[in-house]
């Protein structure tokens, strides 16, 4: 079976997808201290909830998932992935702030998946909530540090012309 186009084109105007920004893309130098400063960030935050929720339910000591090791590896990949789609976000869509911050509660809400199969499976709720606690964590980190530190530039203007430098005009 077929979808329309026109679900297409409400599904695409409904996400702000349109694959004309008049913004400029991120610095690839700002890009890649985002991503060196999110995977530090994320990693100390995960570090600190770790070891917060040890103290506050003593029972998740030697929780696996605690683990530098287990969660590490984990977090950084994550951050990796988030990273590189900053770049294609701006590039598709001309509200790119918008659509990332959804599909970043999106993706959170996906990774909140296994910690609750997890749970199902016999694991420590406190622990398992602890876990659900350290996505969230990384997720605001790594919106918040990739909208600041590399954000979109402002539309270069042809001189004399309402037409950016890329050939869009402006509205």
């Amino acid at each position: 079976m077929a979808i329309s186009p026109d679900v297409i084109d409400r599904a695409m105007t409904w996400t702000k997808v349109d694959f004309h920004p008049r913004h400029g893309q991120p610095q690839w130098w700002r890009v890649a201290v985002a991503t060196v400063l999110a995977i530090g960030l994320s990693l100390a935050a995960c570090a600190a909830l770790a070891v917060a929720g040890e103290h506050l339910w003593p029972a998740t000591k030697g929780f696996g998932h605690f683990q530098f090791s287990d969660y590490g590896k984990l977090t950084v990949v994550g951050v990796l992935i988030a990273c590189a789609g900053w770049p294609i976000v701006t590039r598709i869509s001309s509200a790119p702030r918008w659509l990332f911050f959804r599909l970043a509660i999106l993706v959170t809400l996906v990774l909140w998946l296994p910690d609750v199969w997890i749970w199902l499976k016999g694991e420590s709720a406190q622990g398992v909530a602890v876990l659900a606690v350290m996505h969230l964590a990384i997720a605001l980190i790594t919106y918040n540090v990739l909208v600041h530190v590399a954000p979109v530039r402002a539309a270069r203007y042809r001189r004399g012309t309402s037409e950016t430098v890329d050939g869009a005009a402006a509205a």
